[in-house]
């Protein structure tokens, strides 16, 4: 298969950390010329724009190059490509910096601003990414005296510097733990999780091996199989989930909670402590100055300035009105799980116990296993089921073309999406599963953005990267999801249809981008809902062995434990949310102490199970302190709330209502960033949004929590 050259692949096989630093640098150079070149002040408007224009096509060298760094960083980090993107970022931090402080080119964005004739006659994604990079602008201190500028600058270098210190160390953290265990240890373990414990023995054997820390006889005469348990997550959820040995959940748990903190002995490869306190003082320090640089009090007003949100007091609100709601429903989680471990002789709940009792009181209130259900859930039946259903919804068809790409890791696949009339949309590439030298969680990377340039001829095609840390095949036999991996899936697939299905051109208003930080995760937690609906998962699912879909009794257990601990997750999600917000509202900013002092007084706030003096949960927070969620993170809830008000149509109209399907492709998909998202959301449902969907769909809306078997989602 010849794939199009508007699609504008990588050859990862060329793509050395050497190979990309040469060009980051050479982008960089362009980049910097460009900008050298620029008059005081444009000729006339139609020349301002040209210049705008001409900008952004100079910046795509670098946007691919750093990204690609940026990413394989992610996904394969070893001792080159850390050493190359480290060695990169403060020249990338510093570029980004002069951007949003030349004045010669913000002289262009002014001229056209300010000739409302010029203005109000371009296309909406133009005038759209001209009003967001006024704003840009202005938030890159382009109107600070010199001096101030200079400060901004070396800010914004020490805030990439820290961030990427901080996800260093959890990264290092992760990988760095393993603890070896005797079969004794592994009562009340499944089948997958010893298999993963084992395939992580053998790791930990070729790891020993490689650094000499133990001779080869030595490690020959380890027992096989030889089961480690590590904090990759599916290792880590399959020991908490099913151990029966609480001394052992019990250890797992502090490892993980106190990563990267005063209690993690772990080192780097430098002899340096792995302890993220520092930097976490350093990085909400810097942050306040930043924002009281550009007049605002503190770092969360700066945040909510590009948000659908527009103070801290209307977030606050927000989350505790939720808490509000959703505490009865917790309590009486709490209590399920409370009795359960009663009944098995733990009268004192930990932290370490929760998720095993939660799935002892799954199982005998729903007839309900994780374990049970995965067999029906292989990660190719998902993924075919997946591209049914947005065939369905949108009438755009996958095609694999793994075999005609480059592709980083032999798990990765590549993908094209096409229309109905085959026309090519772009492309995406799947890298699921778990592995060494991989960050932890689930993320859509939205590497090329669909762009169009006539005066200089170029197209390119929306590309994006999307990755998991599943479950793996195991032993030759294919991976199995769990439907919490299947949720993760759908949840980065709508993400991906949000970057890829876009109809606009300008790149900085292209899918994803421009979009607000707060509304961005509403196509992501929309796109779960049909991993929670009966016809949804009959497409989903079929069993390994036989083929057969979900059975009748499996799928009503399910759908009726939709809502199972609903209460107590979204009380932890709250608490999450308070945390960020708080503790960037603070003046002065806290330092280590005051961080856990707020994490600790949002806990007494909203917290119904107490947590262990030495959880460092904060310590880890990459959301906030390494990503782009700081003073942002209460946006999953609030994303959530529009997710599960524009699913309230398709319920109302059918949940593959191709017309409906079409509406929210036109109304959300299709625009990105083109509009403000308040607009996108309203076009489609024809009104402002309200909380009612939510707390249907969470369970809040009832006295008792509903356990009916049924085969629609409520």
């Amino acid at each position: 298969m010849t794939l199009a050259s508007e699609l504008h692949l990588v050859d990862f096989a060329t793509t050395t950390p050497a190979a990309l630093s040469e060009q980051v640098t050479a982008a960089l150079t362009e980049a910097q010329t460009f900008l050298d070149a620029l008059s005081a002040a444009p000729a006339d408007t139609e020349t301002a724009l040209a210049d705008i224009v001409d900008f952004e096509q100079v910046n795509l060298a670098l946007d691919r190059s750093w990204g690609l760094v940026s990413h394989l960083n992610s996904v394969m980090s070893d001792k080159d490509i850390r050493e190359a993107h480290h060695a990169l970022l403060p020249e990338v931090a510093a570029y980004g910096t002069r951007v949003g402080q030349h004045q010669p080119l913000f002289a262009r964005y002014q001229a056209v601003v300010n000739d409302p004739d010029f203005f109000n006659a371009l296309p909406t994604d133009r005038a759209r990414a001209i009003t967001l990079a006024m704003q840009s602008f202005e938030l890159s201190g382009v109107a600070l005296p010199k001096d101030k500028q200079a400060q901004f600058a070396e800010i914004q270098s020490k805030l990439a510097a820290l961030s990427a210190k901080f996800s260093d160390n959890i990264l290092d953290a992760t990988q760095d733990y393993a603890l070896p265990l005797a079969e004794d240890k592994l009562a009340g373990m499944t089948e997958s999780g010893r298999a993963l414990l084992a395939e992580a023995g053998e790791q930990h054997k070729a790891k020993l091996r490689e650094s000499g820390e133990m001779n080869d006889a030595d490690i020959d005469a380890l027992p096989t199989p030889y089961y480690v348990a590590t904090l990759n997550i599916p290792s880590y959820l399959a020991v908490m989930t099913y151990a029966d040995d609480r001394d052992l959940r019990q250890a797992l748990y502090h490892a993980y909670v106190t990563r990267a903190s005063e209690f993690d002995t772990h080192t780097n490869d430098k002899g340096e402590s792995l302890n993220n306190a520092d930097s976490m003082q350093e990085i909400l320090a810097l942050r306040e100055q930043k924002a009281q640089l550009l007049g605002f009090d503190n770092y969360a007003e700066l945040s909510l300035s590009t948000k659908m949100a527009e103070r801290v007091d209307e977030v606050s609100d927000f989350l505790t009105s939720l808490a509000t709601e959703a505490t009865p429903a917790a309590k009486k989680d709490l209590a399920q799980i409370s009795q359960c471990a009663a009944e098995h002789g733990v009268t004192d709940l930990q932290p370490w116990d929760s998720g095993y009792f939660a799935e002892k009181v799954k199982q005998q209130a729903f007839s309900l296993s994780q374990e049970e259900i995965r067999p029906y859930f292989p990660v190719s039946t998902v993924i075919d089921g997946l591209f049914a259903i947005v065939q369905r919804l949108y009438g755009i068809r996958v095609i694999d073309a793994t075999d005609s790409a480059s592709v980083w890791h032999p798990d990765v696949r590549f993908y094209q999406l096409l229309d109905a009339d085959d026309t090519l949309v772009g492309g995406f590439y799947f890298d699921l599963f778990a592995r060494s030298g991989k960050r932890g969680g689930a993320w859509m990377n939205g590497f090329q953005a669909r762009y169009h340039n006539q005066a200089a001829d170029y197209t390119q095609l929306p590309v994006c990267f999307m990755v998991g840390n599943f479950t793996p095949a195991i032993d030759g036999k294919p991976s199995l999801l769990t439907h919490d991996e299947v949720l993760t899936l759908f949840h980065e697939f709508g993400h991906g249809l949000h970057h890829l299905l876009t109809q606009v051109t300008v790149g900085d208003v292209a899918g994803v981008n421009g979009v607000e930080w707060d509304a961005v995760e509403l196509p992501s937690q929309f796109m779960e809902n049909w991993a929670w609906h009966a016809d949804g998962i009959a497409l989903i699912s079929g069993h390994i062995d036989s083929g057969e879909p979900l059975p009748t009794d499996k799928l009503d257990a399910l759908l009726a434990a939709k809502n199972f601990q609903s209460g107590m997750q979204t009380l932890r999600q709250i608490e999450f949310a308070l945390f960020d917000m708080r503790i960037h509202a603070q003046t002065p900013a806290p330092d280590y102490r005051g961080i856990l002092a707020t994490l600790q007084g949002v806990r007494n706030e909203i917290a119904i199970m107490d947590t262990p003096s030495d959880n460092r949960f904060a310590n880890g927070f990459s959301h906030i302190f390494a990503g782009g969620y700081a003073a942002g993170y209460y946006s999953y809830k609030w994303a959530e709330l529009l997710s599960a008000d524009a699913f309230s149509r398709f319920e109302e109209e059918g949940i593959f209502n191709a017309v409906t399907g079409k509406a929210f492709r036109d109304t959300v998909l299709s625009v990105g960033g083109s509009l403000p998202a308040k607009t996108n959301f309203e076009n489609f449902r024809g009104r402002s949004a309200t909380i009612d969907a939510l707390l249907r769909h969470s369970g809040f809306d009832s006295a008792e929590p509903d356990t009916t078997p049924t085969a629609e989602v409520v």
